[in-house]
């Protein structure tokens, strides 16, 4: 399947986007207003809205920083305008931003009011638009794609057959040149060992088990009980009945592929090949991680029917389970069901969904964006001082 005709936005610093967005980007939560009242005004541009920015601090305001930052800089975004309260903190956010080469700019309200940063900010945003109106798709190779991979209401099928399939995917993305991303740190409880067996080194091997381990303490920490959360409450009536269970079907979207790197959340990979981002196993939380470490797509597996979409990467859903195909059909971008029904190989389910694959980045919309979803959820680490 290295054949597949694909084409994509070349960016300043040679990263390659499947999608061509213009930005709003909100450095915190009283900005919103702002930003909506660009994006109201401008055509083809999108408000980056979320409840977060104010009073952060350490680790947990990094992240925010890491996360609207590596937004930006995603190569699906052709230029970003960027909205805050202070201008420290905006300038901050559109200075990571413009690492890339790309076009951005920075607003803040303070001394201006609404009213008139709205203004400003869309005169800049009206040039951004026409200008990324005007950029032409050229061809490019499978090795230029930055993916990513969750699963989301597991059940048994996942296991079986969805995961397998995005297994035998990565292992010809990633032969040709591709870097992939998993993660859901918790939701590998079970099924670290296979992971750990897997890194290339003991040096990854070592980071990825504190990494790990890191996460447990955590929650064992808090005094929690996460029967009804790991599993999920889907999951257990999916037929799942341990987090184990769970684990080793999610470890599957690996493949046979060695793990060359674990990443912070938010972090770009720095080489190609599969790495580990330690991350929430909340769907639009992971999915939100991974857009802002770079991934240009995301392979969605669901077996119960899980819904998520993302405001700038292009979700994609795969099934295995035919009754979530049947009742939620409008969701589903790829049936690998015959799997199960000894109809299909892995290999054939592997070319159907690279097949999906190369119209989506060609421009099809999938499911989740033809439905507006467009989830776009912060990690936050603690609370606010």
């Amino acid at each position: 399947m290295n054949n597949l005709k694909l084409t994509g936005y070349r960016r300043e610093n040679g990263r390659v986007g499947v999608r061509n967005y213009v930005l709003i980007i909100p450095v915190d939560d009283i900005s919103n207003a702002a930003v909506e009242g660009v994006a109201s005004l401008i055509r083809g541009t999108y408000p980056l809205t979320h409840p977060y920015g104010r009073l952060q601090f350490g680790d947990d305001l990094d992240l925010t920083f890491d996360t609207l930052i590596g937004t930006g800089r995603n190569p699906n975004i052709a230029a970003a305008v960027v909205v805050g309260i202070e201008p420290k903190w905006t300038e901050r956010i559109a200075a990571g931003i413009a690492e890339t080469g790309k076009p951005v700019s920075s607003f803040s309200i303070e001394r201006y009011g609404d009213l008139k940063t709205i203004e400003m900010a869309a005169r800049k945003a009206m040039e951004f638009s026409q200008w990324a109106s005007e950029l032409q798709r050229e061809p490019i190779e499978l090795g230029e794609l930055w993916v990513s991979a969750k699963c989301g209401e597991s059940d048994t099928t996942l296991g079986l057959a969805s995961n397998p399939t995005i297994g035998r995917v990565f292992e010809r993305m990633i032969e040709a040149g591709s870097t992939a991303i998993i993660g859901e740190t918790t939701e590998v409880t079970g099924a670290e060992d296979k992971i750990r067996d897997a890194c290339i080194n003991q040096e990854v091997a070592d980071e990825f088990m504190k990494t790990f381990q890191d996460y447990q303490d955590f929650v064992i920490g808090t005094g929690a009980n996460l029967l009804g959360s790991q599993p999920t409450e889907g999951n257990i009536r999916g037929g799942l009945t341990t987090i184990e269970e769970k684990a080793l079907g999610n470890v599957e979207k690996m493949g046979r592929n060695k793990m060359v790197s674990v990443l912070k959340p938010a972090e770009a990979p720095k080489e190609p090949g599969m790495h580990f981002m330690d991350s929430s196993s909340a769907a639009a939380e992971m999915v939100t991680l991974c857009a802002a470490g770079g991934a240009v797509l995301h392979f969605f597996t669901t077996g119960q029917g899980n819904i998520i979409g993302n405001p700038i990467i292009p979700v994609m859903k795969i099934s295995a389970n035919p009754l979530t195909i049947s009742t939620m059909s409008e969701h589903i971008d790829v049936d690998v069901s015959d799997i199960l029904r000894l109809e299909m190989n892995l290999d054939q389910a592997a070319d159907k969904t690279m097949e999906m694959m190369a119209r989506n980045v060609n421009g099809r919309l999938t499911a989740a964006e033809v439905l507006r979803h467009e989830e776009f959820v912060i990690t936050k680490l603690y609370r606010s001082a």
